[in-house]
Order: structure tokens, then sequence, then C-alpha cells
């Protein structure tokens, strides 16, 4: 039976493929969105757009009635910026739009959080039984409280809530990781952290993307949270040349210790909070955590409460990511 879905953050990269998937399977979507929001995206899809802002609780509900089902995808996703910004968006907006969607008695809210609530402080195949330390990074914070906060909202409401955990997105209509990646790489500007050996945890759109409509309808899914990437035991070497070979350029030889990384973009950091810079530095503690220590995850909980099969394997994953870049540059 056709639902009535709100998505927040509706024009970005995971939320256009997730509206997507839902109008192919018939449901009616709402996108929530900015009036400066950038709707390239979503043109042409059968999308009823409100405008509003997830930190401004009064400009919700609108959008909200009538809602079976809210994918809450909105937030703010940085290696750099001020904490203050961080918690107005990821914690302050998701209560929003949860106390929203509760006040209007939706029937379930799937947020999607992120794999970095768990910081990175080097682990291999943990699950979500892992107990989260404290972080350094705004980001890895500002989603954990969120989403430790959600499920003690759900404490004191019958909404349905499930949180999503994904990896290191990337895909086609992905301007925010891969393709910054896949540039530097043309432009032999990329270098490894201790030669690329540690691992990863990549997930392909539309296997993130079929997770979540699962986490949408599956009864189990209530009141959990999952990590959700393609299941590889990939190394940041391997991910990186798998892309260099596809693009059919040299594979990257340069790199650096952790150490002298981690040094570097400290002092990088230092100069531009004492300057005011905005922008971030080209080194970050964030960048060089990501790639210089063990960031990967069991899917096996997803696999058995979500029916997670990754359809889509690495290698096919990255051929059609690299034709939507190369068709992208050409237009």
């Amino acid at each position: 039976m056709s639902k009535i879905f709100l998505v927040s953050g509706v024009n970005g990269f995971i939320g256009s493929h997730i509206a997507e998937r839902l109008l192919k399977a018939g449901h009616r979507v709402r996108g929530l969105v900015r009036k400066t929001s950038n709707l390239n995206l979503i043109k042409g899809l059968e999308i009823k757009l409100f405008y509003g802002d997830i930190t401004d609780r009064n400009s919700l509900d609108i959008a909200m009635k009538d809602v079976d089902i809210v994918v809450h995808v909105a937030g703010f996703a940085s290696d750099w910026g001020a904490y203050n910004k961080f918690f107005s968006v990821n914690v302050s907006g998701t209560q929003n739009i949860a106390e929203s969607a509760n006040a209007n008695n939706v029937k379930r809210f799937v947020h999607i959080s992120s794999a970095a609530v768990c910081g990175f402080a080097g682990f291999r195949n943990i699950d979500e039984s892992f107990s989260m330390p404290k972080t350094i990074f705004p980001y890895c914070e500002t989603k954990k409280i969120a989403e430790q906060w959600l499920f003690n909202f759900a404490k004191s409401t019958t909404m349905e809530i499930t949180a999503i955990r994904p990896g290191n997105v990337f895909g086609p209509k992905d301007h925010t990781f891969i393709k910054k990646y896949l540039d530097a790489l043309m432009l032999r500007k990329i270098g490894y952290i201790n030669g690329g050996k540690h691992w990863t945890c990549p997930i392909f759109i539309d296997n993130l993307v079929e997770s979540i409509f699962n986490a949408c309808f599956e009864a189990s899914a209530n009141g959990e949270n999952f990590f959700l990437t393609d299941g590889l035991e990939i190394d940041w070497k391997t991910f990186t040349n798998k892309f260099a070979d596809e693009l059919g350029i040299k594979r990257p030889w340069l790199s650096i210790p952790f150490r002298l990384g981690y040094s570097v973009s400290f002092l990088m950091e230092k100069i531009y909070t004492l300057l005011r810079i905005s922008s971030p530095p080209l080194l970050t503690r964030y960048r060089i955590s990501n790639g210089g220590r063990d960031y990967h995850f069991s899917i096996e909980k997803a696999k058995r409460l979500l029916k997670f099969k990754p359809a889509v394997d690495f290698e096919n994953a990255v051929i059609k990511t690299v034709a939507w870049y190369q068709q992208q540059r050409i237009t």
C-alpha cells in the first residue's frame, strides 16, 4: 500500500537517491528543503517540496501533516567547522524534526546517522555493541549525541525509531566525497597514510538506499541501530587503486607516516583557527585519522534484521561511479 514519506535533505546525494527508490516503489514523497537549496539532483522527480529548516521547529509541522514515515537525512557533515554549528544542525535539528513527527502521529522515523559516531580509534569488524568513546571531532560527537537522544526519546513515544550508520558512502551524484577524491586522483594529489594499509568501510549508494528502504518497513528494525557497509575487507590502497585503474591513470605512490600527517594537520588547524579562516585547511586531523586508522564494521546485524545483502559488488560500483564521474566532467 502506498505511503506518504517525508525526506529531509531530499536534494542531497543520499536524499535524492532515497526519493528515487521510494517513487519507484509507488510511494508519495515529500521533500523538506530550504529556500536556498540547490535542487539540481532532484530535477524531474515527482516530489512535493516543503520549505523549512530543521533548526526552526515552527517551520516543520506543515510538511509533517498526514506523513506515515520520515527519513531524516539532513545534517551538517564536514571535517571542519564550529562545534555550535554541528550541534545546531545535527542535534537540535534532529530533536526538532523528531518532535514534530511525533506530534503529527508519524508511524516510523528512520534516522540517517553515521559510522563516525565511533570515532577513529582504530578497529576492525566491530558491531553495534561497541562502546563509543569520546572523540575530538564535532561531527562524530554531535551525530552520537543525536542518536542517543533519539533512542531516549523513543521511550516516551509510540513512534518507531531506527538509526542507520553508513560507512563511507560513494556513487553517482556524490559531489561531497567521491567527486573530490577522483578530482584529486586525476591531478595526482592523492597520498596515503602509512602506505594505505588501513581498512576502510565503503558502501555503494544503491546498496545503502536498499537497506534504508527496508528499514522503513521491517518490523525488526524498530528500536535498533545498524552499521551499513558493503562488507568488504578492504584497505585505502586497494580502494584507490581500483578507481585509478578504471580511470586509466597512474596509481598513487606518495605516503606519509600517521604521526607526521597528524602533527602537520594539527598545526594547520591551529593556524586557520587563529586567522579565523572558515574554509578547511588542506589537511585536518579528521581526514588523517579516517585514512590512518582502521575504520571497519560488522554488518551481521543488518544482514539478520534488515535482510541486507549488497546487490552491487565493488567492481561494478566502481565502474558505475567512474562512468558518472566522466560524464559529468564532459557536461
